[in-house]
């Protein structure tokens, strides 16, 4: 692809939003869409064109299309709802790529891949790890499904917003290798919050701690960027546990298809399912703390 074609950004929130401006800060126009208006015209300080449906961005000339939405249903939406990608014109959609960033479906993912290319158009699922941080920083890791020769065409787009791609296979493959990195996610930061809460208990120093641990064998982006947050009391949100929620019903889905039971991931999902039930599903993930606050009588920040 010619850095100089404009691309479609479907969904500009909060990992949206900064891997928009990491494209368009490498001098890759962009073309900016979202449910909510104000947040893409916010992009356009930054250089974007505003929208409002995924199809004029096709119109308007984009070959690549990212999407970037909570859930399958809205990845279903943009793709082939009202205003949706294949609302365009049937010859602009013939080569057009579309880049899901969003965490949803595996089996889903391959359906709709089926579909667009009835239109003659190709998914590449991509969903990614590294967080708010990671999606401002540019150095998201990005899994990869689908038709190897649009992941080749697009990969140079990709590498603008991450550090490390890779392409795990056919449609869907991304989205269940993203299954996998959510169940590794809950695991460790429920460590963290344990170590910590335990640290606490001892009267250690909690910085002191996130730093000494997180340069030994216990290291973890977890620890490294969650730790100092849960030490002072921040559940500002980088990632809201009601989407981590939802990817844990997904995992939950893929591992039953396999009859595959992950009782660590359950018991983590269970603390979760408290921590939103005590009004945090929109906090960061690093709320998780909250439960282990209110079951130890205690407060990290204190």
């Amino acid at each position: 692809m010619s850095a100089n074609e404009p691309v479609a950004y479907v969904g500009v929130g909060i990992m949206g939003a900064a891997m928009a401006r990491n494209l368009l800060r490498a001098g890759v126009p962009v073309v900016a869409c979202n449910r909510s208006r104000a947040k893409a015209e916010a992009l356009t300080a930054d250089g974007a064109q505003v929208v409002d449906t995924a199809a004029e961005a096709v119109t308007a000339g984009c070959r690549v299309v990212f999407v970037n939405v909570p859930d399958t249903p809205d990845v279903d939406a943009v793709l082939f709802g009202e205003g949706g990608v294949i609302a365009a014109d049937s010859e602009l959609l013939k080569g057009l790529i579309v880049v899901d960033h969003s965490t949803i479906c595996p089996v889903a993912t391959a359906g709709f891949a089926q579909r667009l290319a009835e239109v003659g158009a190709t998914l590449v699922d991509a969903p990614v790890s590294g967080g708010d941080v990671g999606a401002r920083d540019g150095t998201l890791s990005i899994m990869c499904g689908g038709d190897r020769a649009a992941f080749d065409k697009v990969q140079p787009l990709l590498q603008k917003v991450g550090k490390r791609i890779t392409h795990l296979g056919p449609a869907g493959s991304g989205q269940a290798c993203k299954a996998c990195n959510q169940i590794a996610v809950v695991g460790a930061l429920a460590g963290v919050c344990e170590a910590l809460a335990l640290a606490k208990a001892t009267g250690l120093d909690l910085e002191q701690v996130v730093e000494v641990v997180s340069a030994g064998a216990a290291g973890s982006w977890q620890l490294a960027n969650l730790g100092p947050q849960i030490a002072a009391g921040d559940h500002a949100p980088g990632f809201m546990i009601e989407l981590l929620q939802k990817d844990l019903r997904l995992v939950a889905s893929a591992a039953g298809a396999h009859d595959l039971p992950l009782p660590v991931t359950r018991l983590v999902e269970s603390l979760y399912q408290a921590a939103a039930a005590a009004g945090a599903g929109r906090d960061g993930t690093q709320a998780l703390a909250g439960v282990y606050e209110r079951l130890g009588g205690f407060r990290y920040s204190e």
